[in-house]
């Protein structure tokens, strides 16, 4: 809403109106203001949550603390939401396509999460809302990101093309028109497109629509697997907030470097016209979750339950696919990903296990993963990992998966220019 204010005020000549159009100076407003909102706001909400008595339930796992964060507030992802919503309706371009898709993105899941934390807090259903309906609700995000990135005409890229001198590049051009385009960014190869239709030659004739086809289903997968990750991930104070802003941090980096010519020409990468909005938003991201952390750190004054984590989870995946940079996930959000794997593999193994001796084995002590830290080893039941054998203070075991989380992030950056 300021950008079109100061738009019109520029063009009446009055002094610093000319500033909101530089991306940088309103990426460093929303950044600002979202850090602002997040902390002035959250000790109100807090007071609210506590006054209504929506605490967190807690089960006796035998985990070290545990019991400690019985009543404490939970459903504080509210907090996350406002603090990035409303820097972005200040700051952002809101006719862009792709800060549409972001807001509808940060509602749609936000409206999920809290049904699910309300069900478990109102009507008293540790459970929450059944696992088929919160994947209807990720799978139709995923439909509707897709279907809008296929259908839209303001979705568009210029390939990047290489100039070659024998095995040396020697310069990177961009195609003059924009066109609608099924690839995306794949690291560690020299030649860094992958174009769906690929994949699917089979199809002949209809090989660009399968290629569409094949899109959108990559899109709900992806919605879905790292929104449940990012879910999974939180369950240690500050862990999933932490992990998310550093994230963040890197999403909006690579929204930088693919909207701008030269730093795109630079990472031999694709150009995203009109990606650049998308570092606006994810300025607000980092404010908001940073500024979460305020309450959030150990020991946490706040939970940011489903609404939250759900809503993060789901922010990361849509804004990576629409940089085009959806295959690098499994390397940027390597945290989500193994806690995700952590809980099938042990699932798998114990029904297995179960299934062959009458007797259910574990892999790790518990899961998601950053329970197994908290587990002391050798404790009575059998674990093919024991080590560490004495527990890991929490706050430790936080840090350090922020310490991996911004490891990830480097390498993720840097695989671009790895071939």
């Amino acid at each position: 809403m300021l950008y079109y204010l100061f738009n019109y005020l520029d063009q009446l000549d009055f002094p610093g109106a000319g500033m909101f159009k530089y991306v940088s100076f309103r990426s460093g407003l929303a950044l600002i203001l979202s850090l602002f909102i997040s902390t002035a706001i959250g000790r109100r909400i807090i007071d609210k949550l506590q006054l209504l008595q929506i605490g967190e339930t807690v089960r006796n796992l035998g985990l070290e603390g545990q019991m400690s964060k019985k009543g404490t507030p939970t459903m504080g992802g509210i907090i996350i939401i406002i603090a990035i919503l409303i820097p972005v309706l200040f700051c952002a371009r809101l006719e862009n396509i792709y800060v549409l898709l972001m807001l509808v993105t940060t509602l749609w899941l936000g409206g999920l999460g809290f049904a699910d934390d309300y069900i478990k807090v109102f009507k008293k259903n540790k459970e929450g809302m059944h696992g088929r309906f919160k994947i209807v609700g990720q799978v139709g995000l995923g439909l509707i990101v897709g279907l809008v990135l296929f259908m839209s005409p303001d979705v568009v890229i210029k390939e990047n093309m290489e100039v070659r001198h024998g095995d040396v590049i020697e310069e990177v051009r961009y195609q003059n028109m924009e066109t609608k385009s099924t690839k995306t960014t794949i690291p560690f190869v020299k030649n860094n497109n992958l174009d769906y239709a690929h994949l699917v030659s089979w199809a002949g004739e209809y090989k660009q629509e399968a290629a569409w086809l094949l899109f959108v289903v990559m899109v709900i997968f992806v919605v879905t697997a790292v929104s449940n990750g990012a879910n999974l991930t939180d369950g240690l104070d500050g862990l999933a907030a932490g992990c998310s802003a550093i994230i963040g941090v890197a999403l909006g980096i690579l929204a930088y470097m693919s909207s701008h010519f030269e730093f795109a020409s630079f990472l031999n990468i694709m150009f995203i016209p009109g990606a650049e909005e998308l570092v606006v938003y994810a300025a607000a991201f980092i404010g908001a979750t940073v500024g979460f952390l305020w309450y959030n750190a150990y020991p946490a004054q706040v939970f940011m339950g489903d609404t939250g984590s759900l809503t993060l989870g789901g922010i990361i995946a849509v804004f990576a696919i629409i940089i085009r940079k959806e295959l690098l996930i499994p390397i940027l959000c390597g945290i989500f990903l193994v806690e995700n794997l952590s809980v099938m593999l042990q699932v798998a193994y114990f029904k297995y296990t179960k299934k062959k001796y009458g007797e259910g084995r574990r892999i790790f002590k518990m899961t998601p993963l950053h329970h197994h830290f908290q587990k002391p080893g050798n404790a009575g039941f059998q674990a093919l990992i024991q080590k560490p054998y004495a527990v890991v203070p929490e706050s430790k075991i936080v840090v350090r998966f922020w310490l991996i989380g911004i490891i990830l992030a480097v390498i993720t950056i840097v695989t671009l220019k790895m071939r």
